[in-house]
């Protein structure tokens, strides 16, 4: 049984958000987007806070290793594919965002398996940032503004690049390996 502390409580509060989230934008009720924009701040806030407490009070948890990454992924695909589905970002943006995270998941997994373990750097965070700043632009402001549509094109660039470096990463340190 996993340990309940602070940060997986947290991974877990964003894991049960996502619906509310989805259910928010797609409901068609009276004030969603607004309710929308509040659940997916606090599920982005937490991923920030789960991450920093369990760093702090030493509380990492493979349960936390394991299930944090999912809750981050779950709650950037839920929003993009309501959003596609709003029609307030195009279908390919969704696509390529999710397929990358597909396949950084299972190159981490393959990896792993392989004894190497690659920590989000700061362009995986920076990645993370632009997508939640993306994301939040698009629930909270209608119509199609330029500087949006800017911020679309570049969380689509910033999310192809840190996958192409995530795995250059991967290949170097299994390389490393097999010289030593």
């Amino acid at each position: 049984m996993a340990a309940l502390n602070w940060p997986n409580f947290l991974t877990v509060v964003r894991i049960l958000l996502v619906p509310v989230l989805v259910v928010a934008l797609l409901g068609q009720t009276h004030g969603g987007d607004l309710l929308a924009a509040i659940v997916f701040a606090v599920a982005s806030l937490t991923d920030a806070i789960d991450g920093y407490l369990a760093r702090v009070r030493n509380s990492i948890t493979t349960f936390g290793k394991l299930v944090d990454p999912i809750a981050d992924k779950l709650l950037i695909i839920a929003a993009l594919v309501a959003l596609v589905s709003l029609g307030r970002v195009q279908a390919w943006v969704a696509m390529v965002i999710i397929a990358r995270e597909f396949a950084v998941t299972a190159l981490r997994m393959a990896a792993t398996q392989q004894g190497v373990v690659l920590a989000a750097g700061a362009l995986g965070k920076a990645k993370t940032f632009v997508q939640v700043v993306t994301v939040m632009a698009l629930i909270a402001v209608h119509g199609h503004p330029v500087w949006v549509s800017l911020l679309v094109y570049a969380m689509v660039a910033i999310t192809v690049f840190s996958g192409v470096d995530y795995f250059f990463g991967v290949r170097r340190r299994i390389s490393e390996l097999d010289r030593r």
